[in-house]
Protein backbone atom coordinates (compact mmCIF):
# COMPACT_ATOMS: atom_id res chain seq x y z
CA UNK A 1 0.00 0.00 0.00
CA UNK A 2 1.62 3.29 -0.89
CA UNK A 3 1.13 6.32 0.71
CA UNK A 4 -0.64 9.56 -0.48
CA UNK A 5 1.33 12.74 -1.12
CA UNK A 6 -1.30 13.95 1.80
CA UNK A 7 -0.19 11.47 3.95
CA UNK A 8 3.66 11.59 3.03
CA UNK A 9 3.12 15.48 3.73
CA UNK A 10 1.47 14.70 6.93
CA UNK A 11 3.89 11.63 8.26
CA UNK A 12 6.95 14.31 7.17
CA UNK A 13 5.24 17.21 9.62
CA UNK A 14 4.63 14.64 12.69
CA UNK A 15 8.50 13.08 11.67
CA UNK A 16 10.00 16.42 12.15
CA UNK A 17 10.07 16.43 15.54
CA UNK A 18 11.05 12.41 16.44
CA UNK A 19 14.65 11.66 16.83
CA UNK A 20 16.27 8.63 15.03
CA UNK A 21 14.85 5.37 16.92
CA UNK A 22 18.33 3.19 15.53
CA UNK A 23 21.60 3.21 13.93
CA UNK A 24 23.20 1.39 11.28
CA UNK A 25 26.52 1.60 11.39
CA UNK A 26 29.40 1.20 8.26
CA UNK A 27 29.50 -2.95 9.08
CA UNK A 28 25.80 -2.96 7.48
CA UNK A 29 22.23 -4.00 9.08
CA UNK A 30 22.97 -6.33 12.13
CA UNK A 31 20.59 -8.32 13.34
CA UNK A 32 20.25 -6.23 16.94
CA UNK A 33 19.65 -3.21 14.80
CA UNK A 34 16.99 -4.92 12.56
CA UNK A 35 15.35 -6.31 15.41
CA UNK A 36 15.70 -3.17 16.84
CA UNK A 37 14.05 -1.01 13.85
CA UNK A 38 11.29 -4.00 13.35
CA UNK A 39 10.08 -3.36 17.73
CA UNK A 40 10.13 0.11 16.60
CA UNK A 41 8.03 -0.03 13.72
CA UNK A 42 5.54 -2.45 15.67
CA UNK A 43 5.29 0.34 18.56
CA UNK A 44 5.42 3.44 16.53
CA UNK A 45 4.71 2.55 13.25
CA UNK A 46 6.56 5.93 12.08
CA UNK A 47 10.60 6.28 12.81
CA UNK A 48 13.99 7.72 12.01
CA UNK A 49 16.91 5.66 11.26
CA UNK A 50 20.16 7.26 11.17
CA UNK A 51 22.42 6.10 8.94
CA UNK A 52 26.67 6.17 9.24
CA UNK A 53 27.33 6.09 5.80
CA UNK A 54 29.66 8.72 4.10
CA UNK A 55 28.55 8.09 0.32
CA UNK A 56 25.10 8.79 -1.06
CA UNK A 57 24.69 5.98 -3.26
CA UNK A 58 25.36 3.46 0.20
CA UNK A 59 22.94 5.27 1.79
CA UNK A 60 20.19 4.64 -0.88
CA UNK A 61 21.60 1.09 -0.88
CA UNK A 62 20.48 0.56 2.81
CA UNK A 63 17.41 2.62 2.48
CA UNK A 64 16.50 0.25 0.19
CA UNK A 65 17.67 -3.02 2.50
CA UNK A 66 15.70 -1.80 5.42
CA UNK A 67 12.16 -1.24 3.31
CA UNK A 68 12.66 -4.81 2.18
CA UNK A 69 13.92 -6.34 5.31
CA UNK A 70 11.01 -4.54 7.37
CA UNK A 71 7.97 -4.01 4.90
CA UNK A 72 7.85 -0.07 5.47
CA UNK A 73 8.00 2.35 3.44
CA UNK A 74 10.46 5.41 2.82
CA UNK A 75 8.22 8.78 3.73
CA UNK A 76 11.39 11.00 3.77
CA UNK A 77 14.97 10.90 3.43
CA UNK A 78 17.00 14.08 4.76
CA UNK A 79 20.65 13.39 4.81
CA UNK A 80 21.81 10.48 6.67
CA UNK A 81 18.24 10.02 8.21
CA UNK A 82 15.44 8.42 6.33
CA UNK A 83 11.75 8.49 7.77
CA UNK A 84 10.14 4.74 7.25
CA UNK A 85 6.44 4.09 8.13
CA UNK A 86 4.78 1.00 8.44
CA UNK A 87 1.11 0.30 9.36
CA UNK A 88 0.24 -1.57 12.33
CA UNK A 89 -3.65 -1.72 12.58
CA UNK A 90 -3.14 -3.15 16.47
CA UNK A 91 -0.44 -0.22 17.62
CA UNK A 92 -0.89 0.47 20.89
CA UNK A 93 -1.84 4.43 20.74
CA UNK A 94 -0.20 5.79 23.28
CA UNK A 95 2.85 4.83 21.32
CA UNK A 96 1.84 4.91 17.93
CA UNK A 97 3.66 8.22 16.46
CA UNK A 98 0.67 8.26 13.83
CA UNK A 99 -1.86 8.42 16.79
CA UNK A 100 -0.21 10.39 19.46
CA UNK A 101 -0.27 13.37 16.53
CA UNK A 102 -3.38 12.53 15.76
CA UNK A 103 -5.06 12.56 18.73
CA UNK A 104 -2.86 15.89 19.94
CA UNK A 105 -4.01 17.65 16.60
CA UNK A 106 -7.43 16.55 17.62
CA UNK A 107 -7.46 18.18 21.13
CA UNK A 108 -7.42 21.98 19.32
Amino acid sequence: MSLSPAQKKAYRSIGHHLQPIVTVSENGLSEGALQELERALRDHELVKVKLAFAERDERQAMIQELTTATGAELVQSLGKVPLLYRHNPRANPKLSNIARAENHHGRH
